[in-house]
C-alpha cells in the first residue's frame, strides 16, 4: 500500500466510521477493488480504528470526564441529581455493550466470514440505506438518554451487534435504534458515539495478534492513515451531530444505495 493510498484510506475511515454509511463495508469494498493483501489489511485497519477512537475520546473528553467523576461521587451532595443521571447513563451504556457482546459471541464466526464476501457487503449497504432513511422519520419524544430503560438499552446494543456485519452501519443502526426508543436526537447522537468507544476497543483487542504482521517499512503509511482518520473523524463528529438534530440523514441513505448498487454491478462484471 502506497503512502497516497494510506492517506486516502485514512480519510475514508474518518468519514465513514461515524457517518452512517458503514466504514467496514467501505474498507472491504475498497480493499477488494484495490487488491490489498489480508494481513496488511488488518494491521492498517487497526491503526485507522485507533485514529477514530482517539477522535471520539478527544471530542467528548469533557462528557467522559463528567461520567467518570460521577462514578466516584456517591456521597457528594453537590450536583447529586446530575451525578445520578450520569451514573444511570453509564449503566445503560454498559448494558448496550454487553448486548453487543452477546450478539458477537452467538454470530461472530459468520460475521467475520462476511469480510471476505464483497457482494454480500454491497447488499448490506443497501440495507443500511433503508435503516438510515427510516431513522429520519422517528419522532423525537424528548427522552434523555439516562431515562431510556433497560430493554431499550438492550435493543440499541443488539443493533450495534448486528452492525458488526460489514456494510451495516454501526452509527446508523445505533442512532436509528436510539431514536426508535424516543430518545432526544442530540442524545441519540452522543449515545451512539460513546457506545463506539468500548466497541472499537474490543474490536482492536480481538485482533491484537495481527500486529505480528506489522511491516516496519510501512510504519509511516500506518501512521499517515492513523492521523488522517483522527483528524477527519473529529470534524465528522461535529458535522453529524448537527445533521441528526435537523433530520437530514436521508441523504446518506441515497449514497448507500448508489454505492451498494455500483459495487454489485462492478463485482458482477468481474472487477
Amino acid at each position: 500500500m502506497s503512502l497516497i493510498q494510506s492517506i486516502l484510506m485514512g480519510i475514508l475511515q474518518g468519514l465513514t466510521e461515524f457517518i452512517p454509511v458503514s466504514s467496514s463495508g467501505h474498507l472491504v469494498l475498497a480493499q477488494h477493488f484495490f487488491g490489498i493483501g489480508d494481513s496488511e489489511n488488518i494491521v492498517f485497519e487497526l491503526f485507522m480504528h485507533l485514529g477514530t477512537l482517539l477522535a471520539v475520546l478527544v471530542f467528548f473528553r469533557k462528557t467522559l470526564w463528567e461520567l467518570i467523576k460521577s462514578l466516584f461521587s456517591w456521597g457528594n451532595t453537590v450536583n447529586r441529581e446530575q451525578h445520578r443521571k450520569n451514573r444511570t447513563l453509564v449503566y445503560y451504556l454498559i448494558i448496550s455493550t454487553l448486548a453487543t457482546g452477546v450478539i458477537y459471541i452467538l454470530f461472530g464466526d459468520f460475521m467475520e466470514a462476511v469480510f471476505n464476501m464483497p457482494m454480500l457487503v454491497a447488499i448490506f449497504l443497501l440495507v443500511t440505506g433503508v435503516i438510515v432513511f427510516v431513522s429520519d422519520y422517528f419522532n423525537d419524544k424528548g427522552i434523555p438518554a439516562c431515562n431510556i430503560g433497560f430493554l431499550q438499552a438492550v435493543l440499541i446494543g443488539i443493533g450495534q451487534g448486528v452492525a458488526i456485519l460489514p456494510g451495516i452501519s454501526r452509527s446508523g443502526t445505533t442512532i436509528a435504534c436510539s431514536l426508535a426508543t424516543g430518545m432526544k436526537r442530540k442524545d441519540a447522537a452522543q449515545y451512539s458515539f460513546l457506545l463506539s468507544i468500548p466497541a472499537i476497543l474490543a474490536g482492536n483487542l480481538s485482533q491484537y495478534k495481527a500486529f505480528a504482521n506489522l511491516k516496519p517499512q510501512l510504519l509511516i503509511n500506518y501512521l499517515a492513515g492513523f492521523v488522517c482518520s483522527f483528524l477527519v473523524g473529529y470534524l465528522v463528529i461535529a458535522f453529524l451531530i448537527r445533521l441528526i438534530e435537523v433530520s437530514r440523514l436521508k441523504y446518506f441513505a441515497v449514497y448507500c444505495w448508489l454505492i451498494g448498487l455500483l459495487s454489485i454491478v462492478l463485482i458482477i462484471l468481474g472487477f
